[in-house]
């Protein structure tokens, strides 16, 4: 029978500007002669062969599942199992795929080409594919990176903020025009597989990756999946440079107990269920085509070894179709000795886990796997069910037509285009959280004295997962600093001087602006049992306290800070978070040009021993969850209840009018009232976005509560978040989520919607709680 071999991994990846690729197949044998057996013209049409050994056929009449099911068949053990494992690039070679017939393979942080360019990324990975489709039967590989914020393993990508930044923002169109962007910069510099969004709900501040997190309702971080779409397109390969996404760490890794990173996370099914798989759903309903699974454990039992959450809950009753992926080496944490074993391969397999991250001893890791396979320990029918899942993504991918890197978006990586992208990104994220005395915004003309180590550090104020794993100070990255950002903003009259430590404050300066906050860390090495400020920063904040000089600090972290006592004096304060390369945006809404609209993300403590704070969980925090001023706003200071207000628009200029209004305040005492409410919306020509705050002011808890009101004219809710909303005409109701069913004596629960109108926006004054009238204001 004679034997072909492909030769399209030789052609050059079809362009825009080609009409067609014309695949080459050589068949075996004396005299053999090439022959054309495709001539492309579309990716659909691509689609014809079920892997370059295949014969061609019509591509409209052979689907996914038959492609898939065809090449299976073709395939053995080896195949089989090679698809089965990931390798990292520092341990294997284009050689080694090609003889294990590995699936894929990676780049842990800060792995990459000796000279780290978009260009050189490509070569190397285009390298590695070469390798792959050398194979029998050409199986291209997958090519994971951890492009969390940006594709930040590459030097010269635009660095967007950490998620918890983008959660400030309440913006989900916004963020899936980020995961449009950040798969343009990966496709250009070769990856075709994203390790990202994280959609962990993080509980607990003193977690070192709580910046990964979107924030600490299972609301908002699922509303935040939309950057699945922009990744993937809305199906994955459907869009030009369309990247897999890996929703990530499934399950519960945001709720350890005391934050510990890959710890056990210790609650019940049902707070599991109702707080931390909401975002996953939300990403296997965008059709999300991997899921990581955690290092973590739930109640006692290791992740990856939990058959019933991966395979009963996540494939069988969510519906996930995709693939699941191992953590890098989690499989040998199974049993909790050092040294991976065949045992604890074939638990995890078993178990529902598809493919395996093995960054050390791949080798060695393929034997077992295969003993564990031709044994019977691992059943075939398992593995032919994880090779499909694999297989159906990478046909999805277009990756059997277009494996090679799309050097047509390496112009991309770091566009000015993005880069304004990020610089709104960052305008949105901005969190107002202390303006006394109206000091913000800063006039142009003022004297400002700038201080503190994150004014002008474009690695801190990037964080970890930037050039490398943990992150550095310095700068590592293309970009604009936030001193350089103000030294661009002040305007005539105006003057800048930059003293680090603050030791230049004079009398003769209007203002001081001290940025403070973390340095870079990833992972546990970002776990702390104290959230102060450290000893520099406390010796900066001093000096200019002691100036008498109105101060705004800036907090330049990847969560709430605990803040000193002393931060009653300050002027401002600003929840900056990790902006990333475009320091422009924190100046452009400290000077006025763009109105803060940022809302916390996480509750913010006042001190590190009130950890875990939560919205809905009784305890009073520095700032509630939601919090956050505008320059309009009539209220100096925050109050410790909390509003969610998500961005109804996105502008991807460089200034923004604001178009924000505040509803007046309504009075409506009510004798003997039980309950309180607080209303306010954001509005636009045609809608708004409100936030409803509902206090118990009773001696009793409420177990299980629905607030109910209604609409004077004709809004219309189109979406809601933080709890369960109906509405029938102009009656509406709002039950509690599943996550927060008590509202204690005292207590507070935020809700919030988005909804249309026509003519006047009025706002309803008849709220009652569990049929109680409630005093409105």
């Amino acid at each position: 029978m004679a034997r072909t071999t492909s030769l399209h991994h030789l052609l050059p990846r079809r362009s825009a500007r080609l009409g067609a690729v014309v695949v080459l197949t050589l068949l075996a044998g004396a005299g053999a002669a090439p022959t054309a057996v495709a001539a492309r013209a579309t990716r659909g049409d691509a689609a014809a062969s079920q892997g370059p050994a295949s014969s061609a056929s019509p591509a409209a009449t052979v689907d996914v599942a038959t492609r898939v099911a065809g090449l299976l068949a073709r395939m053995t053990p080896d195949d089989k199992v090679g698809q089965m494992v990931q390798a990292e690039r520092g341990e294997a070679t284009p050689a080694d795929v090609t003889t294990y017939r590995l699936g894929s393979v990676l780049s842990g942080g800060g792995s990459g080409p000796a000279t780290n360019t978009p260009a050189s990324w490509a070569d190397m990975i285009d390298g590695f594919q070469r390798g792959a489709l050398a194979t029998p039967l050409g199986i291209p590989i997958l090519y994971g990176v951890d492009a969390v914020h940006g594709n930040n393993n590459v030097y010269g990508s635009t660095i967007f903020p950490h998620n918890i930044g983008l959660g400030a923002t309440r913006d989900p169109a916004l963020a899936q025009r980020i995961g449009r962007a950040v798969a343009e910069e990966v496709t250009g510099a070769g990856a075709n597989w994203t390790f990202a969004p994280c959609l962990c709900v993080a509980r607990d501040d003193r977690w070192g990756r709580t910046y990964e997190s979107f924030g600490e309702t299972p609301e908002l971080v699922s509303s935040m999946a939309t950057i699945v779409t922009g990744f993937q397109g809305t199906t994955l390969g459907d869009a030009p440079a369309s990247v897999l996404a890996s929703a990530k760490h499934y399950l519960g890794d945001g709720g350890t107990a005391g934050g510990v990173n890959a710890g056990n996370t210790q609650v019940s099914e049902s707070e599991l269920r109702a707080v931390h798989l909401p975002p996953f759903k939300a990403a296997v309903e965008r059709g999300v085509g991997s899921v990581m699974v955690t290092f973590s454990s739930w109640n006692g039992s290791k992740l990856h070894s939990n058959k019933y959450l991966l395979t009963d809950v996540l494939k069988k009753e969510v519906g996930f179709k995709g693939f699941l992926v191992s953590d890098w080496a989690a499989v040998d944490q199974i049993d909790g000795s050092p040294g991976f074993t065949q045992n604890e391969i074939a638990t995890a397999v078993n178990a529902g886990l598809d493919m395996l991250m093995v960054p050390q001893d791949f080798k060695v890791f393929i034997g077992y796997l295969k003993n564990a396979v031709t044994s019977g320990q691992i059943p075939m029918s398992r593995v032919d069910d994880a090779v499909t899942r694999i297989l159906t993504q990478k046909v999805q991918a277009g990756l059997f037509e277009h494996p090679l890197a799309d050097r047509s978006y390496t112009a991309s990586v770091g566009s000015q285009e993005h880069r304004d992208l990020a610089r709104q990104a960052v305008r949105q994220s901005q969190v107002v959280l202390k303006n006394t005395k109206n000091v913000l915004p800063l006039a142009k003309n003022a004297k400002l004295l700038v201080a503190g180590k994150n004014a002008d550090d474009l690695g801190n104020q990037a964080g970890g997962w930037t050039i490398s794993w943990q992150g550095a100070s310095g700068r590592i990255i293309p970009g604009t600093s936030i001193l350089q950002g103000i030294r661009n903003t002040i305007g005539a009259g105006g003057s800048v001087t930059y003293s680090k430590d603050g030791s230049d404050i004079t009398s003769t300066h209007t203002a001081a602006v001290a940025v403070v906050g973390e340095t870079p860390y990833a992972e546990s090495e970002g776990d702390r049992t104290s959230l102060t400020l450290d000893a520099t920063d406390r010796a900066t904040l001093s000096r200019l306290e002691a100036s008498g000089v109105p101060l705004v600090v800036l907090v330049v972290s990847g969560r709430p800070m605990e803040l000193p006592e002393t931060s009653s004096s300050w002027a401002g304060l600003v929840a900056s978070w990790l902006p990333g390369s475009e320091g422009q945006g924190v100046a452009d809404v400290l000077f006025g040009l763009q109105e803060p609209t940022g809302k916390l993300p996480m509750t913010w403590p006042r001190t590190t021993s009130q950890e875990p704070i939560n919205s809905g969980d009784g305890k009073q925090g520095a700032f509630a969850y939601g919090a956050g001023l505008s320059y309009t706003d009539p209220t100096p200071t925050v109050t410790p209840t909390s509003t969610v207000t998500p961005t109804p628009t996105v502008t991807p200029t460089p200034t923004v009018t604001p178009t924000s209004t505040v509803t007046p305040t309504v009075t409506s005492p009510v004798p003997g009232s039980s309950c309180s409410v607080r209303y306010r919306t954001d509005g636009w020509s045609s809608g708004f976005t409100a936030n409803v705050v509902v206090t118990n002011t009773a001696s009793s808890p409420l177990s299980g509560w629905t607030l109910r009101w209604t609409f004077p004219g004709d809004q219309k809710i189109t979406n809601s978040w933080n709890g369960v909303t109906a509405q029938s005409g102009s009656e509406v109701s709002v039950s509690n989520p599943a996550w927060s069913p008590t509202l204690a004596p005292g207590a507070n629960a935020t809700l919030g919607f988005q909804a249309t109108f026509t003519g006047t926006n009025a706002t309803p004054t008849d709220f009652s709680l569990n049929g109680a009238l409630c005093t409105a204001s």
